[in-house]
């Protein structure tokens, strides 16, 4: 690949150029908006100017509903010798197009599995995909060329790839990404009238249930209009749940011994179910998930301490598997809890103390 048309200068469009264009693709912008495509090239994501004839590959970065409108305008123009959208919803595009008459050997559809909760150009970054599965749907019927041309392009981005067929992509979209989306969006609302005094005892538990609340609710707007079945199905079952569990915690409520033990079981169930369920989300690489275990150390809010921390990790030898900061309500201090391998736990906790870190249980 020598040049690309990136069509769509927002997040993932933007970060898609500019780690093509620092590994010496020629890379043209394009976007509804001009504006957009010159804060993408200035922040090195490539040009603004036209090319002079037909590129290598054009990347379709429009949101779902518009896809069809851009990839069919791009493909009647002859802009590339081959065709890909990033969109997060891959059936219905496909079928659009097919329903438009157009010949599609040279396309085919695409999902990088990445993104933020801050949208727009100036929240790209070109390691966005890195070490992250991009999907790739092709038929029978595409072009081989075309899709070695995705495959270089994921190469580039340092993403995995992965191969689904359109549907099956969409169905597993909604259970991973787009139904928990709208879930994290519920638990989120529940805080918007709260009393203050309620609000200023959140956890690191709520922040993680409503991080992803936080994304741009027109952007969600036309991805879950793209793939509401499959949205709605999943939504139905937990529904389902939520009326077993509304009714197990009202059981417990009972005077009646016999109904506390019906509701205990039932709350019972459901968290297990739950814990089964978290077991099989892949873990570090994408391997299973492994048990680490957990060294918290208090830390002041101030610039150098989480390089001094784990530039300590280092001299002892403990490689940090993962990490979570917790902050304080209202203090300047929080909690970070390295996740390492049980057998390092100690070794860590030892040379963190020995080097003045206050460890917490």
């Amino acid at each position: 690949m020598r040049t690309a048309l990136v069509i769509g200068t927002g997040l993932i469009g933007t970060s898609a150029a500019i780690a093509l264009n620092r590994r010496g693709v020629a890379v043209h912008l394009a976007d509804h908006d001009p504006e957009q495509a010159r804060t993408a090239a200035a922040l090195g994501a490539g040009t603004d100017e036209a090319p002079d004839g037909p590129v290598d590959l054009a990347v379709v970065a429009a949101p779902p509903a518009h896809v069809a409108d851009v990839l069919a305008d791009a493909m009647r123009r002859g802009v590339a010798r081959g065709y890909i959208d990033v969109a997060s919803v891959k059936g219905g595009p496909r079928r659009e197009l097919q329903a438009r008459g157009l010949d599609l050997t040279h396309y085919i559809g695409t999902h990088p599995m990445s993104g933020r909760e801050k949208s727009g150009p100036l929240a790209a970054t070109g390691d966005l995909f890195e070490g992250r599965p991009w999907v790739l749907t092709p038929t029978r019927d595409t072009d081989t060329e075309v899709l070695n041309l995705a495959l270089e392009l994921v190469s580039h981005c340092r993403a995995v790839p992965v191969v689904m067929d359109a549907d099956a992509h969409d169905r597993a979209v909604a259970l991973v990404s787009h139904m928990p989306h709208l879930v994290s969006s519920m638990v989120a609302a529940r805080l918007e009238n709260a009393d203050e005094a309620a609000v200023r005892l959140c956890g690191q538990g709520i922040r993680d249930v409503t991080r992803i609340a936080a994304s741009d609710p027109r952007m969600w707007i036309d991805i879950l209009s793209a793939n509401p079945g499959p949205v709605a199905d999943l939504l139905t079952d937990v529904a389902a749940d939520l009326e077993e569990t509304v009714r197990a915690l009202r059981a417990l409520e009972s005077s009646d011994e016999h109904k506390r033990r019906e509701g205990v079981t039932g709350i019972e169930d459901v968290l297990r179910r739950g814990n089964a369920g978290q077991v099989r989300v892949p873990g570090k690489h994408g391997s299973a998930p492994r048990v680490y275990d957990t060294v918290a150390v208090l830390i002041d809010d101030q610039p150098g301490q989480l390089a001094r921390i784990f530039a300590d990790a280092e001299r002892a030898g403990v490689n940090i598997e993962d990490v979570r900061i917790e902050h304080a309500t209202g203090q300047q201090a929080g909690l970070i809890q390295l996740m390492v391998e049980p057998k390092a736990a100690p070794v860590l906790a030892a040379a963190l103390r020995e080097r003045g870190w206050a460890i917490r249980q």
